[in-house]
């Protein structure tokens, strides 16, 4: 009967387990070329917009993209690639169609006619999408750049260099009059969608007259910009060079994406919670402005005033060396689940010069730029227990991490700066000796601090006039199976200073609590306390006689600790850090 019991209990859990699991959203995106995913190979620099579509939608969200060049309505249904589509389909799905530019091509293959069989298809979509329980969305085709004349031969030649891309050195000089108007070249194809969307009530964008009013707002120059135009002999991938009106490049396509973002969120409220906007995207799919993030670093405005700028890093593994200096301010850096900057220096590790690079030249990744702002974001150093190497060497004041990891052996993470303050919450950092080290003022609210291997949690080097070292709240102390013999700190300088404040304390703390640095001498100036800490190694009994404990926190609320001259209250302000003022 127990077992019975057992039994039913645990089918229970598992059942609810499942169920209880927030359903991930699916957006199918079928089209052709203008939203299609493109190659990367040789920094191509063509992308399709529904590749840059996820950029604009929460985790929540998946961006299925099926949009393949040169399709048609009805090249794309005859090649089973909507069939495709169907059979991954669920209840609750979207589906964004938008076809036109080759449905006007005249070869047999792909034609159809407005009004009548590219409505056909166009409802196919609709109701065969219903019928499996999603949700259609019908779009109209992006503008063609095509500025000039507007007679029947000058539509028919940018219908047909849809498909021959011409090179640069091929095409004539572009000499259109900075007042000339942005003439259509889709027709009666704008329609169909429009039509068919308010026959079967279905929600609709008007894509090409959104990208109209910004090519046309843009005029026939800045608006090549928007548009794959390479000069001959600076793209490998595209080594003639190419003038092309039709494609998109980086730049345009996140701006197309954003549009259709917007408009569809817009059009079907229930998308609109999952909107979201960066000003700058990191992806190594090609989703993103960039494929490194030094390099969306670098495009950040230097000294840019009173205004935030938001970077988004995509899941991976980013291997680079990464600098935030100064100059680059009022910066929010926001990872995707599985974001990791990584690199793998260390101290004795030679440079270019056969010189040691040194501790500080060891770190993954330095932030001097103030009122820096990281969240979910992994730092780490991947050379192993070989001696100091800094996963982060943060030296820049006003500084907030949420959510994030740092993760190495000795000397993880640098608080550098004398006078300088930074806000841990939520974090996990690991090591073994040293592993959070330095002069500035940092507060480390509900983190989790975990041991690789027998040393020292901390080693402040508190400057003799700072009021403030160390401070840990409520941070979860914790080791490797077998782990012992582990300090809360150590004074890398005379005047150090750490406090613990209703921390759970494992059994890896040692007895003793605090260590002197084989110098008596700096227990006289060192500042090493405790309040009310919980778990095996929170007793009281062996702990060191230098050792403070704390009547009451009435110095030590987090907000008085970081106000500085300034006032800067990171507890109370939270994400107001990332709003952005436009």
């Amino acid at each position: 009967m127990k077992t019975k019991f057992v039994f039913i209990i645990s089918l229970f859990l598992l059942l609810t387990a499942f169920t209880s699991e927030k359903q991930v959203i699916t957006i199918f995106t079928i089209g052709d070329s203008t939203m299609a995913n493109k190659k990367l190979d040789g920094g191509n620099p063509e992308r399709g917009w529904g590749q840059m579509l996820s950029r604009y939608f929460s985790s929540d969200i998946v961006i299925d993209n099926h949009a393949v060049n040169g399709r048609s309505s009805k090249s794309f249904i005859e090649e089973g690639r909507w069939d495709a589509v169907l059979k991954k389909l669920k209840p609750g799905d979207y589906v964004f169609i938008q076809f036109g530019h080759n449905d006007e091509k005249p070869d047999q293959e792909r034609h159809t006619d407005p009004g009548t069989t590219f409505d056909a298809n166009l409802k196919r979509f609709v109701t065969e999408t219903r019928a499996k329980g999603g949700i259609p969305v019908l779009f109209n085709s992006i503008v063609r750049r095509n500025f000039g004349k507007g007679d029947a031969d000058a539509v028919a030649k940018a219908i047909i260099q849809d498909d021959s891309r011409e090179n640069a050195t091929q095409q004539a000089k572009d000499t259109i009059g900075s007042d000339a108007r942005l003439i259509d070249t889709h027709g009666a194809y704008l329609d169909s969608p429009r039509n068919v969307a308010q026959e079967l009530n279905v929600p609709f964008v008007d894509l090409n007259k959104l990208t109209h009013e910004v090519v046309e707002g843009m005029g026939p120059e800045d608006s090549k910009k928007l548009y794959v135009w390479v000069a001959p002999n600076t793209v490998a991938a595209l080594p003639k060079g190419r003038q092309d009106n039709t494609h998109l490049n980086v730049y345009g396509a996140s701006i197309v994406a954003e549009l259709a973002a917007k408009a569809v969120t817009e059009a079907v409220p229930e998308l609109k919670p999952y909107l979201r906007h960066y000003d700058l995207v990191v992806a190594k799919d090609g989703s993103g402005d960039f494929f490194s993030v030094q390099e969306a670093i670098n495009a950040v405005p230097d000294f840019r005033k009173g205004k935030r700028t938001t970077i988004l890093v995509r899941k991976g593994v980013y291997k680079e060396k990464i600098v935030i200096p100064e100059s680059k301010q009022h910066i929010s850096l926001i990872g995707e689940e599985g974001t990791v900057l990584s690199y793998d220096d260390y101290a004795r590790k030679l440079n270019r010069f056969r010189e040691e690079k040194g501790t500080s030249g060891s770190a993954s990744c330095y932030i001097y730029g103030p009122d820096f702002y990281a969240e979910n974001i992994t730092f780490e150093n991947t050379a192993g227990p070989v001696g100091q190497a800094v996963a982060c060497f943060v030296s820049a004041d006003r500084v907030y991490f949420k959510k994030c990891r740092f993760l190495g052996f000795q000397d993880t993470l640098y608080t550098y700066q004398k006078g300088s303050r930074q806000y841990y919450e939520d974090c996990y950092i690991q090591g073994t000796v040293d592993f959070i080290f330095g002069w500035s003022v940092a507060v480390f609210n509900r983190c989790h601090i975990h041991s690789l291997g027998k040393g020292y949690v901390a080693a402040p080097s508190t400057d003799q006039h700072q009021a403030y070292g160390y401070v840990f709240y409520d941070c979860q102390l914790t080791a490797d199976e077998g782990v012992e013999k582990v300090y809360l700190a150590r004074p890398w300088r005379p005047y150090a200073k750490a406090v613990f404040i209703r921390c759970n304390l494992g059994k890896h703390i040692t007895p003793e609590g605090w260590n002197n640095w084989r110098n008596p001498a700096n227990e006289k100036t060192a500042f090493f306390a405790e309040y009310q800490n919980t778990g095996e190694g929170a007793s009281q009994a062996e702990r060191v006689p230098y050792a403070h404990q704390l009547k009451d926190l009435k110095e030590y609320d987090m907000e008085h600790i970081l106000a500085g001259e300034d006032g800067w209250n990171p507890v109370k302000n939270g994400n107001a850090l990332l709003s952005v003022t436009r």
